[in-house]
């Protein structure tokens, strides 16, 4: 979870009086709005975006909630330990609106679109409920739930053509930034909510994306983030991913792209070339496998098999120099075997990923496992064979990174690190956390990149000194 500020009855907001505000725009005008971000990096980006658009028409950023008129909980609906912990937090926020009645409250992104039903009847203090598709109405929306005695604002409809063309993000000073190129997805694997929350894929216009890019690196970022669901089958007209990336190499100022998550069977060649032709293009991918079970990814409508998946990673770490690769992966999925759950440990064994994001299996209403498949696997065996892999998965982690000690890495510095502000903290291109003293007459600043002498490490984390 991140925060950042800008960081019953159900009124029809296309209703309204021909669409004109009930609220005049001098009404919202100093308005502050503070937005707290739970989920992946795609929320984080959202949240950026719903920023963007509310600064547009008047409304300021709140340094925190106490001083908030707005308060929006932008939500994921992926994970259940997500919902329970949005739904905690609201009851906590409850507060706030006892000690200041005009507060808006409400819940933006995909748990909003999902649940809004169960939203109105939990918390039933929610004067606001937006979906993804609806952040262009967002200073509309919150103007009507601005009004005295207004009922819940409620606005969930999916728009297969929206992808917020032309608005710029409030993205906070930093080094990476992050721009959608895609929304939605077309993959409706078993047990994802994502395509019922986000609608069907559309890519962003490339011009659009080449705009974003350039803005930001017009404000001093060195690196981009490219994010879409399953980013590497973006294809807008004649513009498939590759060419996307072509387009975004050249501006000046992004010295590293990276992009997540792209799905397997939509690498081509010609991505992979793409990838390994410019040292622009980090040479760290996150590529999702959920199991190494042909049984379980076909229950899981993953589209690709086992022999697929190593047959592309052996691709990609030929052509690739320095490849580094993390993963997801689920267990417990129903119906999996201990035999099954053994092939996945003996694949990750095999194919050493640098490190992966490991969840046990949990069901998501709406999804075609929760509707038509029995959560067979024990809570107890689900546990077991988390605490395993995770077990198995930091092992190799900090063998790779002990395969770094003694070698020099470039480092695109981030920032103080988070233990101790004397040393310095950053990341090298294949995605390392580098952690190293900061030098007394304080050279080196967020943004630059630096030769880090590697001399120990975690499991997670290189540590070094300045080389030179």
């Amino acid at each position: 979870m991140s925060t950042q500020p800008l960081s019953s009855k159900i009124k029809d907001p296309h209703a309204n009086n021909g669409g004109v505000n009930a609220m005049k725009p001098d009404d919202v005008d100093g308005k502050k709005v503070f937005i707290e971000t739970y989920g992946c990096q795609m929320n984080l980006a959202d949240s950026e975006l719903m920023g963007g658009i509310l600064a547009e028409e008047g409304f300021t950023a709140a340094d925190s909630m106490e001083e908030s008129d707005v308060i929006l909980i932008n939500t994921c609906a992926v994970r259940e330990s997500a919902e329970d912990r949005v739904f905690g937090r609201l009851s906590h926020l409850l507060q706030h609106k006892h000690e200041n009645p005009e507060l808006v409250l409400g819940v933006t992104g995909c748990m909003a679109e999902n649940l809004r039903e169960k939203i109105v009847e939990k918390a039933p203090y929610v004067d606001l409920v937006v979906g993804p598709d609806a952040y262009r109405r967002l200073p509309e929306l919150v103007a009507d739930a601005m009004e005295e005695n207004a009922d819940p604002v409620i606005d969930v409809k999916l728009d297969q053509d929206e992808v917020y063309e032309g608005f710029s993000p409030k993205r906070e000073d930093g080094v990476g930034a992050w721009v959608s190129v895609q929304r939605g997805c077309d993959k409706f694997c078993t047990f994802c909510i994502v395509p019922f929350t986000r609608g069907r894929e559309r890519g962003v216009p490339p011009e659009e994306v080449v705009r974003q890019c350039k803005d930001i690196a017009e404000r001093g970022f060195k690196k981009v983030t490219l994010l879409g669901q399953t980013v590497n089958s973006y294809e807008y007209e004649d513009t498939d991913f590759a060419d996307l990336l072509e387009m975004i190499v050249p501006i000046d100022g992004i010295e590293r792209i990276r992009f997540t998550s792209p799905y397997p069977i939509d690498f081509t060649d010609k991505l992979i070339d793409t990838i390994a032709r410019h040292d622009e293009v980090c040479n760290y991918l996150h590529l999702p496998m959920q199991s190494a079970s042909n049984e379980v990814l076909e229950r899981m409508r993953r589209q690709y098999t086992v022999e697929e998946y190593v047959d592309l990673v052996e691709r990609m770490r030929e052509r690739i120099d320095g490849l580094a690769l993390s993963t997801d992966i689920i267990v417990g999925f129903p119906g999996e075997t201990d035999e099954q759950f053994q092939q996945t440990k003996d694949l990750m064994e095999e194919l050493r990923f640098d490190f992966a994001y490991m969840f046990k299996y949990s069901e998501r209403s709406k999804t075609y496992a929760e509707r038509e498949m029995e959560d067979d696997v024990p809570e107890s065996v689900k546990k077991e064979r988390l605490t395993s892999i995770i077990e198995m998965q930091e092992d190799i982690s900090r063998e790779i990174c002990e395969s770094r000690i003694g070698t020099t890495q470039e480092v695109l510095v981030e920032g103080p690190s988070k233990r101790d502000d004397s040393e310095l903290s950053g990341r090298t291109d294949d995605f390392k956390t580098t952690v190293f003293p900061r030098p007394a007459d304080d050279s080196i600043e967020a943004g630059d990149f630096v030769d880090v002498d590697i001399t120990d490490c975690t499991s997670h984390t290189l540590l070094g000194e300045l080389s030179g």
